[in-house]
């Protein structure tokens, strides 16, 4: 059962968004609105018996990750963080209750940044979904990349 699931609000983005690479990327516009839905479509084909696990969950979509988040992730200046799992897996619970929400955020400006397509970005959203969600199952990065996800 899923207790919660949000999405911060924003105003519409720029069209234009730099890429790592340098090259500039105008992608067609896509509102916060718009990427919420493709969010929320990602989640919806997860497989019913997974996302019922899903529990004290909150999903939230922001521009681009904050200093604390780049610092935790571990990832090198070069590299780009599309999302982010911030919680205890559930093989890792014991005891718990009564605390605050696991928490899954996409950054919509990060998952732009690496696209040159809306179509790209659809693919992209779906991928990370599915990767932020195998964290709070207890599946680390080096276990996704083995089932290459």
């Amino acid at each position: 059962m899923i207790s919660l699931w949000y999405f911060h609000i924003s105003e519409t983005r720029p069209s234009r968004v730099w890429r790592r690479d340098g090259k500039l990327c105008t992608l067609g516009g896509m509102t916060r609105a718009q990427f919420e839905r493709l969010v929320r479509e990602a989640l919806s084909q997860i497989p019913d018996e997974i996302r019922d696990r899903l529990d004290n969950v909150d999903l939230v979509v922001e521009d681009m990750p904050n200093r604390e988040q780049l610092a935790g992730s571990g990832l090198e200046e070069t590299d780009c963080l599309l999302g982010l799992y911030e919680g205890i897996p559930l093989t890792e619970r014991y005891g718990y209750n009564m605390v605050l929400p696991d928490k899954i955020t996409l950054f919509q400006q990060s998952i732009e940044s690496i696209c040159d397509s809306d179509d790209e970005i659809i693919e992209e959203i779906q991928s990370t979904v599915v990767h932020e969600v195998a964290h709070h199952f207890g599946i680390d990065d080096e276990s996704l990349e083995d089932m290459g996800v």
